[in-house]
């Protein structure tokens, strides 16, 4: 299993920022997702968040809400989210979990922890679980060897922000703006000064989600930030597409895009 540990230590090797690309199970289909996220992978994603379906999703903007929703009319389960975290896995990258929490909290913490460490995942984002409410889930993420990543906020004083690091093993997520996903025409200029103030509470990485759609806007991002975080965009591309083969051509061109952003 590849950690985001081996991940970031080899981009900095490399004097770059790590390609971290999101898409959920179920979308476009159950085998249309592993095989998308493979795609993204192959193009030049180091990490994949693969997206649990959620009926009421708090931070997610149309686009995602507009895949979320294809996949539960596809029937997507959490054993459907673990095959997919098998599927991509066996790529090479590093596989996360991005959930909210109730249903981790429906299905046992231990034993959705302990089944995605068997499925070959490396951790798990959990965007609603508060640092108050968290110590069970790190528990159990630490008992199956998996990370925590949680996300602050531009609006996040310095003591939530040292409160959500030292609840993070894997990475920091740095929302870059408040409001819901999706690409924007400009990256939030708040973004680098909150990954600057992170930086101050946690020697883990930084990375900084919401807006990115371009690879121009990843290479901006990529100058102050560990890792670029991709999502709304790669999911536009599979939305537009007029069939599977078209949809993972674009998917890898935007992948390559990306990819040559974060090393520019």
């Amino acid at each position: 299993m590849t950690t985001l540990q081996t991940v970031f230590a080899k981009a900095k090797a490399d004097d770059r920022a790590a390609l971290i690309g999101y898409l959920p199970a179920g979308f476009p289909t159950k085998d249309g997702a592993i095989a998308a996220a493979t795609a993204m992978v192959e193009s030049g994603c180091d990490v994949i968040e693969i997206g649990l379906p959620y009926s009421d999703p708090l931070m997610d903007g149309p686009t995602i809400q507009d895949a979320v929703h294809r996949s539960l009319v596809n029937g997507t389960r959490i054993a459907d989210v673990l095959r997919t975290v098998e599927g991509v896995a066996k790529t090479g990258a590093a596989t996360l979990v991005m959930t909210y929490w109730n249903p981790i909290d429906r299905y046992g913490a231990d034993r959705f922890a302990r089944d995605l460490a068997n499925a070959g995942g490396t951790g798990t984002i959990t965007p609603d679980l508060t640092p108050e409410e968290s110590g069970p889930w790190r528990e159990a993420s630490a008992q199956a060897g998996i990370d925590t990543v949680f996300l602050v906020a531009p609006s996040s004083p310095e003591t939530r922000i040292k409160a959500v690091a030292e609840c993070c093993t894997g990475f920091v997520y740095a929302a870059s703006l408040m409001g819901v996903t999706g690409a924007r025409e400009t990256v939030s200029e708040a973004a680098e000064g909150l990954v600057e103030r992170t930086r101050k509470q946690t020697s883990l990485p930084v990375c900084v989600g919401l807006g990115v759609g371009t690879g121009a806007q990843a290479a901006q991002v990529a100058r102050y930030a560990d890792g670029v975080i991709v999502g709304s965009a790669f999911i536009r591309r599979l939305l537009d597409a007029q069939d599977e083969a078209s949809g993972l051509a674009a998917v890898r061109k935007l992948g390559a895009e990306m990819a040559a952003g974060v090393r520019a």
